[in-house]
């Protein structure tokens, strides 16, 4: 039985090594079998706009980019804080494939099904 991950990202371009390492943590957690959700909140709810990340590349790590897509390719869960996500009006149409906005309340749900968490 696969066990349940969240990666709590709360960092964007303000420290782009915490948000890859975010995402390199999700890639190896999906791949390891583990049903993996990446919360975007705070600042790290800036890479749910698409053309954000695309520019985001920390060396010795593969591009930001690359790493979200394979995440949400790998079948990756990829949630937004409502609230984070509005506090910095970003604009749901500009919304990146695979993304979700969610309220606090599905986060907890989550947690509360025994998921382990980490936060970058």
């Amino acid at each position: 039985m696969a066990g349940k991950f969240l990666v709590s990202l709360t960092n964007a371009v303000n420290n782009p090594d915490k948000a890859t390492v975010g995402f390199v943590v999700a890639n190896a957690a999906v791949a390891s079998g583990q049903e993996t959700v990446v919360f975007l909140n705070v600042d790290g709810a800036y890479l749910a706009s698409k053309g954000y990340a695309d520019d985001i590349h920390e060396e010795g790590f593969a591009p930001l980019k690359q790493l979200m897509d394979q995440f949400v390719e790998a079948g990756g869960t990829l949630w937004v804080c409502s609230p984070c996500f509005k506090k910095r009006g970003l604009d749901e149409e500009n919304l990146i494939e695979g993304a979700t906005i969610v309220g606090g309340a599905k986060l907890v749900e989550f947690l509360s099904q025994g998921a382990a968490s980490i936060t970058y």
